[in-house]
């Protein structure tokens, strides 16, 4: 039966609790331990089963126990202090941007993304891609960035993981109340704030908001009366359903976020870039570019100009199947209106997102459209924008690979987050209470040396020993929704040894990531495990994508070896990975471990939780850890004392059989473990404190928790990307899009006359040989057929020869014209220094140069001389 009416029943609190509101409310809590201990005291009992969810918990209390608070003097003194530390949070007067760069009117960037994963109640993620966007939006609060997010709100979210009794994966969905969430429905002019959805045939979606801290999140949900059924289950399920759900999903984020948002639209909001965090978000891209033609009379040519600098892309997956691809006639069917709205031809339109245009047998591409229209791209850390500039070489055909420009943001965690309350206070201690605002300050973790090896070492036994009750916790609930035997049930109180070497293995179940490589020889892991003197025990946690039964195959794996009697209680596989489980692993294992194929890992993130709570990490070299070893290890303390940082599997070889690497790096890891790790963990004093492994711990910390957080990664977006092509927007749009208009019309002009140009080297004038030092004076004749010298950049492309005989570590040198020549061309000189021996070449290059362009390389614009 439907409802006559709806209305809404809110907690009748106390007007002396009332501020309990405003925190419940404000998503900072999530990253605040006086916040959370807070609403712990309300009801301790509660906040558990309310799965750490204040406003359900609020609306659930009893209103006896919430008259005995209001009377608590120590309970309203602390709710006091909680308020006005928010309340000084959220005036930001000190916050890094505000000192930097001003008060803002108007948001700089909007972040889009399918994923938010801001706190465990709050089921809008999956996985590392979201918990990042979630750690992305809390820092950008904490230095007072003026950011928006944008997403979807999902009514069933991610799934709900548990196992049968084979131990095969299994999914539960359970709708989400999102009235007894932290989330209000945006309302405009007193009504629901509703927008309407092209492409999807009279779709709608309400808009609801989440405060994360200062920044508001808005996220689209089509589950509204006025939709029909199937368009009401759009937002549904994150990653479920079909191809075509996928689209329509995509759709209402990039192309319904962005006039959810816009001053044309709802919100009336004006943010000067737009942040993609991967290709999920790629058509709001073409929205904004509609927008601009609509707005300001601009052909898709001018428009794609003027949105270009405001185009901010981040690429996440360094394998080709990690894309959202689809199929033209998926496309024919949302988007033949829409093209022509941009005034393109299908097979124009098409193009923009294959890598290459003239195939009509390509799929569409959102990463491609993203890509061809964003005026920086990068990938998410050192190794990944290699891996990335390779995989999509082909939008740029003839530019050397390692100029493509795709460069890379190195990703972060949000310390607050992720590390214990014990760590927290031991941080302000040793480091400083400023660690809270700059934990990129390089120089706070230096003291990190400072920190007494008996009294980091205390504090890293506690949490291990509560993750280890946790643990059981979770076994028994786990035995015991199993239907498992009353014997099963109680022997998870004996699962795991508080004192024992704890390896903690938490992430996606990809096959790629290779969960089972420490059970590859499990005669070899038994005898690890169950060392007399040394024992060793290990917890997994982690899910599968529902479709993905390889990586299902993987849990059942582990599960089946897990109760067998060598492996019994020394090896635990948790369900129901989750943010709260992760926290628990990450702040009390003694080692992470981490065992992704190389190069399929694009950063990792799991591994810097543990790092900043001073767990060593044990991983190959992919990702986050190829660049945490090749650049910060080992760690030079400021008493002059190196020491490692933890230890790397291997040394980055690639084998062409899969089969042979993981035999390979199975069998390094074993003797790791038998030969350094775990003989270093036990080697104790005479107070019992391993000195070298906490040793390796303040290593740890000294050398990777400046960098590998989201408050660097959030600066350097800021700084790298958001700012600088905000200007370059503005000057762009200046004078009725005057200069847009006019890059436009120069690129057209190039573009049709680019066969004209031509370039011939001649003679440089040296001997053959050369001393290190000596000058080359090269020459070349390049004819620009109607193009000026000023429109074009000439290039000495100079560097070694390898035995391919191509050239390698080039060093671009700017070549200057000298005159018209007889022939029609022009001559161009340059003089460049050798600074290494050996045998060196060279060539020269001529791509298309305009004060406005954003890239220096335009796709399939660049001559090289014959």
């Amino acid at each position: 039966m439907k409802p006559a009416i709806t209305f809404h029943v809110i907690p009748r609190l106390p007007e002396r609790l009332s501020r309990l509101r405003d925190l419940a409310y404000n998503l900072r809590w999530a990253w605040n331990h006086d916040a959370i201990d807070l609403f712990r005291r309300l009801d301790h009992d509660l906040w558990e089963s309310s799965s750490h969810n204040p406003v359900l918990m609020l609306g659930a209390v009893s209103q006896d126990q919430l008259a005995h608070c209001a009377n608590d003097d120590g309970f309203c003194a602390q709710l006091d202090r909680v308020a006005r530390d928010l309340d000084g949070y959220m005036a930001g007067e000190s916050s890094w941007y505000r000192r930097t760069f001003g008060t803002p009117e108007q948001p700089l960037a909007a972040y889009f993304s399918a994923e938010f994963g801001i706190t465990g109640c709050l089921s809008t993620f999956a996985g590392g891609l979201g918990v990042l966007a979630g750690d992305h939006m809390k820092s950008a609060s904490d230095l007072g960035v003026p950011l928006v997010g944008i997403g979807l709100l999902y009514q069933q979210g991610y799934f709900r993981q548990y196992l049968n009794d084979a131990g095969w994966q299994q999914e539960g969905y359970e709708d989400n109340d999102f009235h007894n969430l932290p989330l209000t429905q945006v309302r405009k002019d007193g009504q629901l704030l509703i927008v309407d959805v092209p492409c999807l045939n009279r779709v709608k979606a309400q808009v609801w908001r989440a405060q994360v801290g200062r920044l508001p999140l808005y996220m689209l949900d089509t589950n509204i009366p006025v939709n029909s059924p199937e368009d009401q289950n759009i937002t549904d399920q994150l990653y479920g359903g079909d191809r075509e759900l996928r689209l329509r999903q995509e759709i209402v984020l990039g192309i319904g976020g962005y006039r959810a948002l816009t001053e044309g639209a709802a919100l009336g909001l004006q943010p000067r870039v737009f942040h993609m965090n991967e290709g999920h978000s790629a058509l709001l891209a073409l929205e904004l570019i509609r927008d601009l033609m609509a707005r300001h009379k601009l052909t898709f040519a001018q428009a794609r100009e003027a949105a270009a600098p405001s185009l901010i892309f981040t690429t996440h997956t360094p394998v080709s199947a990690g894309h959202d691809f689809f199929a033209t006639d998926l496309m024919k069917k949302y988007f033949t209106d829409y093209a022509a709205s941009l005034s393109l031809s299908w097979k124009d339109f098409l193009a923009l997102g294959r890598q290459e245009p003239e195939n009509d047998q390509e799929l569409f591409c959102m990463t491609t459209v993203a890509l061809r229209l964003s005026a920086a791209n990068n990938g998410v850390s050192r190794l990944h924008g290699q891996v990335s500039r390779d995989m999509w070489k082909k939008l740029w055909p003839g530019v050397p690979q390692e100029e493509i420009p795709i460069g890379h943001v190195t990703n972060g965690v949000h310390f607050r987050s992720w590390i214990s309350k014990e760590m927290d206070q031991l941080y302000d201690r040793y480091l400083g209470a400023r660690w809270h605002e700059e934990p990129a300050d390089k120089v706070l973790w230096s003291r990190a040396a400072r920190i007494p090896a008996e009294e980091l070492w205390h504090y890293h036994e506690r949490r291990r020993e509560r993750m280890v009750a946790y643990v059981r916790r979770r076994m028994h609930d786990q035995l015991e929704h199993r239907g498992a035997t009353q014997a099963a049930i109680q022997g998870a109180e004996e699962t795991l040894d508080s004192e024992a070497m704890t390896i903690g293995f938490a992430r996606r179940f990809a096959s790629y990531k290779r969960a089972t490589l420490l059970l590859h020889d499990p005669e070899r892991l038994k005898r690890i495990l169950n060392h007399p003197e040394h024992p060793v025990q290990v917890i997994f946690s982690g899910a599968a994508h529902p479709k993905d039964n390889e990586g299902k195959e993987l849990i059942r794996r582990i599960v089946e070896l897990s109760r067998q009697e060598p492996f019994r209680r020394k090896l635990v596989f948790l369900e129901g990975y989750g943010i709260t489980t992760t926290r628990y692993l990450v702040q009390g294992c003694d080692v992470w471990l981490n065992t992704p194929r190389r190069p399929m890992e694009a950063s990792g993130t799991s591994g810097m939780k543990a790092a900043a709570n001073g767990v060593l990490n044990i991983s190959t070299l992919d990702g986050w850890w190829d660049e945490a070893w090749q650049e910060f290890g080992p760690w030079t303390s400021d008493t002059g004392r190196t020491e490692p940082i933890g230890w790397a599997i291997g040394r980055a070889e690639n084998y062409d059989d899969p089969v042979y690497q993981d035999q390979v790096e199975a069998a390094a890891l074993y003797d790791l473990l038998e030969r350094d790790v775990v003989p270093t963990f036990y080697e104790r004093g005479a107070n019992g404190i391993p000195r070298r492994w906490v040793a390796r711990m303040r290593a740890s910390l000294g050398a990777l928790c400046y960098h590998f957080n989201t408050h660097r990664m959030v600066k350097d977006y800021t700084e790298r990307f958001y700012l600088p092509q905000a200007e370059k927007a503005t000057q762009l749009a200046e004078n009725g899009m005057a200069r847009a208009k006019a890059l436009s019309d120069w690129k057209e002009k190039v573009g049709q006359h680019w066969r004209e140009v031509r370039a011939e080297v001649l003679e440089h004038g040296a001997g053959a040989d050369l001393a290190v030092g000596g000058e080359i004076k090269a020459h070349a004749h390049v004819h620009l057929g109607v193009l000026a010298p000023g429109e074009v950049a000439v290039e000495l492309y100079l560097g070694l020869v390898d035995a391919d005989n191509d050239i390698v570590r080039a060093e671009p040198v700017a070549m200057h014209p000298q005159g018209l020549q007889d022939n029609g061309c022009w001559l161009y000189e340059a003089t460049a220094t050798t600074t290494k021996s050996g045998l060196h070449g060279y060539t020269v290059r001529v791509v298309p140069k305009h004060a406005d362009l954003t890239t220096p390389f335009l796709p399939g614009l660049i001559v090289w001389a014959k």
